[in-house]
């Protein structure tokens, strides 16, 4: 019996960043270096997969630096965490390795240089995301204001209207960003913006690429965590951008196929935190059912790569 035909068009740039690529390899150096286990505050990055890859190995994910030990290592999230976290760390005298994205690692120095500038800091972000709480956590308490929409623009009480200055969490949406900074800058001419977009780069060409991808396809399936913000996105803009049935699913056995029923074309990209293994397993689970044409949209090449910490280089 014939397969039903279907065209699958596979976004791209799509899956891992540079960010989530150095994440996963600092802890897999860190265990080659000094052995299990060794302790990750938070998820290294949003990815079930990769999660329970890495404990397999021998680390261990904790949410709070109090539940390691002192004389074992330990990972800080490519999220980011708020300053508190390496003092008490040092103070401790353990082996920290932070493995924070270098593009968060920017919003935050930004954050810092506006402060000592004397500016109070807008950030547009997601309420208790790890990455806003890292940023957040970078300059005392009121410091840093949080808006997620446009709405919240009009009830902010700043300190000083004409000493202000925005940063925004690297995963959100660009088009949904655009309209906040509009209602911003609106509100409080004054206000300083950051000298290059805060929204990363991969974040970006995902969602460029979804974009060309939507007038094509019946169906989207992006395939990442539900606690991945750059995933979640790419959901939104699929379905701003025209596909009413744009999904989130973590693995091939989470997809809806009768909701696919009748579809002649569907589209398949990942978040930045997914690995490609999933993608293919996806794909092998559409060719199961249907008689696939598989078509490649890219929009981007990406080359960025980020050096580990000087730490673990001898390993490397």
């Amino acid at each position: 019996m014939s397969l039903p035909p279907l065209t699958v068009y596979l976004a791209a740039p799509r899956g891992f960043c540079a960010g989530v690529d150095r994440a996963i390899k600092i802890v897999e150096l860190a265990l080659e270096k000094w052995g299990a286990p060794v302790f990750v505050r938070h998820e290294i990055v949003h990815n079930k997969f990769v999660v329970d890859d890495l404990r397999a190995k021998g680390a261990v994910f904790v949410e709070e630096l109090e539940d390691c030990p002192d004389d074992r290592p330990v990972i800080f999230s490519a999220h980011g965490v708020p300053k508190a976290v390496p003092a008490e760390a040092r103070r401790r005298e353990m082996i920290a390795v932070d493995a924070t994205c270098p593009l968060v690692t920017k919003v935050h120095n930004e954050a810092a240089r506006h402060a000592e500038a004397g500016l109070q800091m807008i950030m547009i972000g997601h309420e208790g995301h790890p990455e806003t709480v890292g940023t957040m956590g970078q300059l005392p308490p009121g410091e840093v204001l949080l808006v997620e929409t446009e709405a919240d623009v009009a009830r902010l009480d700043v300190r000083d209207p004409a000493l202000l200055a925005y940063i925004t969490q690297t995963t959100l949406s660009v088009d949904d960003t655009a309209g906040i900074v509009a209602a911003l800058k609106e509100r409080f001419p004054a206000i300083i913006g950051p000298h290059k977009e805060d929204i990363c780069y991969a974040t970006t060409n995902r969602q460029a690429a979804v974009k060309a991808v939507a007038p094509l396809i019946d169906a989207l399936l992006v395939i990442g965590a539900p606690n991945s913000s750059n995933s979640q996105r790419l959901v939104e803009v699929g379905r701003s951008a025209g596909c009413a049935y744009s999904q989130l699913v973590q693995r091939a056995a989470d997809i809806d196929w009768r909701a696919l029923s009748g579809a002649g074309a569907v589209g398949i990209t990942a978040g930045a935190s997914a690995p490609e293994v999933l993608v293919n397993e996806v794909i092998d689970a559409f060719r199961q059912r249907f008689e696939v044409t598989l078509e490649l949209v890219e929009t981007a090449q990406e080359t960025v790569e980020f050096k580990v910490p000087k730490i673990l280089r001898e390993v490397v």
